[in-house]
């Protein structure tokens, strides 16, 4: 039990030290509106659009803003792809969508700040759309292709902004497992029933994912070999390689 409580201090400690600092202000019952402002009007915004779309007056409407399909103009979905983030799923429970909007988001702005968490949701959302067209150019034959039945299914929704998210705030604060857990579910979740959304969310993953490799290089840049104090700039190593230059 000890070793267990020694891990899960080493692998969320840091996170729970950043998100429990906003937290603890003086009007807790106000804290979802104080401290995670984006949240609370993206989880708002979504339960209205859910509303809104199971309504006969609202289900075009609805769609016409925010549904995002492949077999639609490039223009036309990239206009509606920051709306899309909020589109729930018809065919899922809102609830769900609801709660991971909640936490995902809520903990990514208390982390990142409000336009660092709405930059990486979007460039999540940005990878599956224009995934689900490459996919659908390379045809079901190819490995990572799609059928072309996949060109009017609407896409993903706030799920593939809710994985980026969760990977990018883990690898972040060192949650390293946790960033794998992610990554493992995902997978599984296309071998298991291979669907646009399951690699929608891949797409997802490899675009934060290149955003976390470039990070990590901005901030730990590799350092240039120096020459050995003492040593002469112009002296060989009497193994034909040219000397180093300082």
């Amino acid at each position: 039990m000890g070793s267990l409580v020694r891990w899960a201090r080493a692998e969320w400690g840091p996170l729970y030290g950043t998100v429990r600092g906003p937290l603890l202000g003086p009007r807790p019952w106000a804290m979802p509106v104080t401290a995670m402002p984006m949240t609370a009007v993206a989880v708002s915004l979504t339960a209205l659009l859910q509303f809104a779309q199971n309504r006969p007056w609202g289900f075009r409407l609805v769609q016409s803003l925010g549904a995002v399909r492949a077999e639609d103009p490039l223009w036309l979905s990239l206009l509606r792809t920051p709306l899309s983030l909020f589109v729930p799923a018809l065919d899922l429970p809102v609830w769900g969508a609801l709660a991971q909007i909640l936490l995902v988001f809520g903990i990514a702005e208390l982390c990142l700040g409000w336009r660092r968490t709405l930059g990486i949701a979007y460039l999540a959302t940005l990878a599956g759309t224009l995934y689900a067209r490459l996919g659908i150019t390379l045809g079901a034959h190819v490995p990572f292709g799609l059928p072309w039945t996949d060109a009017q299914v609407v896409d993903t929704g706030p799920s593939a902004a809710v994985v980026g998210l969760a990977v990018f705030v883990a690898w972040r604060h060192g949650a390293y497992a946790t960033t794998g857990a992610v990554t493992v579910a995902m997978v599984a979740e296309v071998l298991l029933k291979e669907n646009l959304a399951g690699k929608e969310h891949l797409a997802a993953l490899m675009a934060v994912g290149s955003l976390c490799l470039a990070v990590a290089v901005r901030h730990h840049p590799c350092r240039p070999l120096q020459r050995p104090p003492g040593s002469r700039a112009g002296s060989g190593s009497g193994s034909g390689l040219p000397p180093i230059q300082s």
